[in-house]
């Protein structure tokens, strides 16, 4: 498993943050997704044999949210 931890432009408002949440919950392999809305952050556990940080951060871009910087840190 790895962390990813996702640093996104400003969110507007919470029901960005919901519509940002379920997309990424519902790729392959992604557990444990937390939106922090003040901090304009994506945390989430996924497998990389399964998606990697850059196919969740193409997801939040397809949504229309930019992406500023992706951060992955393996787990043992």
């Amino acid at each position: 498993m790895a962390k990813a931890t996702l640093q996104l432009g400003a969110l507007t408002c919470p029901s960005c943050m919901t519509k940002i949440q379920k997309a990424v919950e519902n790729q392959a392999g992604v557990s444990n997704v937390k939106v922090l809305f003040n901090a304009s952050k994506v945390r989430a556990d996924f497998d990389p044999s399964q998606t990697s940080a850059d196919e969740l951060a193409r997801v939040i871009t397809d949504l229309g949210y930019e992406v500023l910087k992706v951060k992955v840190k393996e787990l043992a």
